[in-house]
């Protein structure tokens, strides 16, 4: 089936959009810098006042993702997102330093010195995040998004998942905590921030969490944020009024951001880490290897299950992945948050919209070109149309879908 006939047929009728974001520090800024390019694009197809919170039914981030998962659905006094999308740019590239503040002389002391550091304790404190996210957030819960949002953490105390999913409060009370908590919470990286903990309150009684990054159990949370509408629909029988079945993955729009990973060379040997013992594992002069092949392994493992379903329904257009798996260096690190690097990723993120639109080898799990010819810009620009699209057929409607 030619592609544009595949789009025909998926565009008949309402869908499933999906917005997933995933974790990364610093390198949070590529994907602001896509989303504020397709913000635009809806701008220019519906208005200047068109947000991402309109058009996705589900915003999924882990970590830096779930931040901006926040930013994007958290109301403010005039019940609409916190941010705009071409605001995150300037809101990492104005706290990042101060989230994770460099040594004025980057030499191989203040190297050692950092990595030092994680035998006694995270690299940073913390404090500065916590306090920004609460200012920002301030009382804002779970239950107050603008639309449905899925964000991972992991409880360290059970040693399982706990996604904050606002497709799950009504089984699961408890959950319904600040968002500035659960931001924390998925933001805490082992060795970089301190775990978090905090406790909700419901009529049943009093919940108690301690939690770390959300990448231990998500870090590319697209598959998460499926199984919560596949998990809905199955509950509830429906999602809201559309005739949508719970695997029925030709009728999801899924778009989903990387923040980035390191160029695909050999950055640990067999060699070198033959000699590791636990403390290598979790820091040398070159990265977090243990930290490193979980977040990698999680995001491209996410990436292969999903392509590989939304081939076998023949909707390969119904999903798209936009990942730079070329970056050099200190651009790959979540935490260097100088000004030379920041400007390095503004770069990048800039740079990745020309770039042509890749998908996973399935046989080879690499990312190649595809012979479409579309940049990402181009994809993003298609994108935007299917969402307005299916915003119009909601508004046709009456309202017949309701909210999601």
């Amino acid at each position: 089936m030619e592609a544009s006939q595949a789009q025909s047929k998926s565009d008949d009728g309402p869908m499933v959009t999906v917005l997933s974001i995933d974790g990364g520090g610093i390198r949070g800024i590529i994907p602001g810098i896509l989303l504020a390019f397709l913000e635009s694009e809806l701008q220019k197809l519906d208005g200047a006042d068109a947000r991402l919170a309109d058009y996705f039914d589900v915003i999924a981030g882990t970590s830096t993702g779930g931040l901006v998962t926040a930013m994007l659905t958290a109301p403010n006094e005039k019940n609409r997102p916190l941010y705009e999308a071409k605001d995150l740019k300037n809101f990492y590239l104005q706290h990042s330093p101060k989230i994770f503040p460099q040594s004025s002389s980057w030499n191989l002391i203040a190297t050692a010195m950092k990595y030092g550091r994680t035998l006694t304790g995270p690299q940073y404190d913390g404090k500065y995040l916590h306090k920004l996210i609460r200012e920002e957030l301030k009382n804002i819960k779970l239950e107050n998004t603008l639309t449905n949002v899925v964000i991972p953490t992991f409880d360290i105390k059970t040693l399982q998942p706990t996604i904050f999913s606002s497709f799950q409060l009504k089984k699961r009370p408890d959950l319904n905590g600040l968002l500035s908590d659960i931001c924390i919470s998925t933001s805490a990286a082992p060795t970089f921030l301190p775990a978090h903990s905090f406790e909700t309150k419901t009529p049943d009684g009093t919940s108690k969490f301690d939690l770390i990054d959300g990448g231990v159990a998500a870090n590319n949370p697209a598959l998460v944020a499926m199984a919560e509408v596949s998990n809905h629909i199955c509950s509830e029988g429906s999602f809201g009024k559309m005739n949508v079945k719970a695997m029925q993955y030709n009728r999801f729009l899924v778009l989903s951001l990387g923040t980035g990973a390191q160029k695909q060379e050999m950055k640990y040997s067999a060699a070198e880490a033959s000699t590791w013992g636990a403390l290598s594992w979790v820091t040398t002069t070159t990265g977090t290897p243990l930290i490193d092949a979980f977040t990698h392994a999680s995001s491209d493992m996410v990436d292969f299950h999903i392509y590989s379903v939304f081939q076998a329904r023949h909707s390969e257009n119904n999903y798209l992945r936009i990942q730079d798996d070329t970056l050099p260096g200190e651009l790959s690190s979540v935490d260097i948050a100088t000004e030379k690097n920041l400007k390095g990723l503004v770069q990048v993120g800039e740079e990745l919209l020309k770039k042509p639109v890749s998908q996973i080898n399935l046989r080879t799990g690499v990312h190649e070109t595809v012979d479409s010819g579309e940049t990402n810009a181009d994809a993003l620009k298609r994108f935007a149309e299917r969402l307005s699209k299916q915003k119009r057929y909601r508004k046709s409607e009456l309202s017949a879908y309701g909210n999601f």
